[in-house]
């Protein structure tokens, strides 16, 4: 019996028991499209969350503040702030760093008229442009001179923005703000950046570092120093600088430990991706799962129609049909039922990840890899499944299949 006469059988036998071979099939259709939403949606998250850890800044480097212990308890991330303007200037001095723009964060509440909005709030320098790579949409950014000399100027984002003047055509660009009661101008509108994590970037407030410093938060310290290296590869040299700057600024002794952490970007984005990695196996794994009872569902179902048809196994065998014959019939007649599940699965993976895109609010990205390997699982699941039952209908003696009722 030739292989294309193996296949027109098999579709034979799958059309006579159309529903008994859909039901079959759903456990394979079901994990294929499952692995396939599941993998374009951790890929699609993996890719946003890149964007947006490199949205951040160009080669960026953080420098946050070191951990205080208290007796044998570490009080956390940020409880030993000694970061200061003096560290910033200091660290801009350096030959591989292109840009350094300290911040101080906080919450306020911006009155204009009747309207009255909380946002969060933060003072950072004029270079907060190039280290943050953000841009201003409308009007402009506060100068050097605006910060040294302590001017009340803002700079919105555009959720801010929409608040603020939502029921009122005003340009926002020179109107006067109450900013915890201290009036500010607004001097620009930033161009939109959407969020980084929990953190919504076109929901803040800049204003100059040295009036948040002096007229809202009252401290003396730097919450974050944000600092861009001159190139990609100067990156562990600019580490090092700002380590070696810092030690010296804050006169601490070779076998002190540094009071202070610095993050680089490639240390965010890496730790981002492992996490989402790794949530994608899971949910990939838990959705394979479907494909083993897929299988065991093609072998139940391969195993029946053994059964069912004893006697024409045995009519073949007694007019010639070989072992090997009975078990390539079989055996392709559950790899097919496979294999239409399977590319049936990946139809409607592929679909519902479109639309998940679209009306999920998530985003996804359809890649051949998670696709072919797909495909490929169906095929395996009807190879693996299928020998058996293939196995026991070439067994069969003839005379005993013909005997069969």
């Amino acid at each position: 019996m030739s292989f294309i006469e193996c296949v027109r059988i098999s579709f034979r036998s799958i059309r006579a028991n159309g529903l008994r071979s859909i039901l079959t099939m759903l456990g394979i259709i079901i994990g294929v499209a499952a692995v396939i939403a599941m993998v374009a949606i951790g890929e699609g998250t993996s890719s946003s969350v890149a964007s947006q850890i490199n949205g951040l800044g160009s080669n960026l480097l953080i420098v946050s503040p070191g951990q205080a212990t208290q007796g044998r308890v570490n009080l956390g991330a940020g409880s030993l702030n000694t970061l200061t303007l003096a560290d910033a200037e200091a660290i801009e001095t350096k030959e591989s760093v292109s840009g350094v723009a300290p911040s101080v964060n906080g919450r306020a509440q911006i009155v204009w008229g009747a309207s009255n909005y909380s946002s969060s709030l933060e003072g950072t320098t004029a270079a907060f442009l190039q280290v943050r790579n953000a841009q201003v949409e409308s009007g402009r950014f506060f100068s050097n001179f605006e910060v040294k000399q302590q001017f009340n100027v803002a700079v919105i984002g555009t959720e801010v923005a929409s608040n603020l003047f939502a029921n009122n055509s005003t340009n926002p660009i020179g109107q006067t703000v109450q900013i915890n009661r201290i009036p500010f101008t607004i001097i620009g509108v930033l161009k939109s950046q959407g969020s980084s994590g929990m953190t919504n970037n076109d929901d803040r407030i800049l204003i100059p570092i040295t009036t948040a410093m002096s007229r809202l938060t009252g401290g003396k310290n730097v919450g974050t120093i944000y600092v861009s290296a001159a190139s990609a590869d100067q990156m562990e040299q600019a580490q090092a600088d700002i380590q070696s700057t810092l030690r010296s600024n804050h006169n601490l002794r070779p076998q002190t430990a540094d009071d202070f952490r610095i993050t680089s970007q490639s240390d965010i984005l890496s730790t981002a991706q492992e996490v989402s990695s790794s949530m994608t196996a899971l949910l990939s794994g838990i959705a394979a799962i479907s494909l083993i009872v897929g299988g065991i569902g093609v072998m139940n179902i391969m195993l029946v129609s053994v059964t069912e048809r004893t006697r024409e196994i045995g009519i073949r065998k007694a007019i010639g049909a070989k072992r090997g014959d009975i078990l390539r019939q079989f055996l392709i007649e559950a790899v097919t039922l496979s294999l239409i599940g399977g590319i049936v699965g990946i139809v409607i993976g592929v679909g519902a990840a479109l639309l998940i895109s679209k009306f999920g609010g998530m985003t996804t990205a359809i890649s051949v890899s998670p696709i072919l390997y797909a495909f490929l699982t169906s095929s395996l699941v009807g190879v693996v499944f299928g020998v058996y039952p293939a196995r026991k209908a070439a067994q069969l003696k003839p005379i005993d299949a013909l005997r069969y009722e």
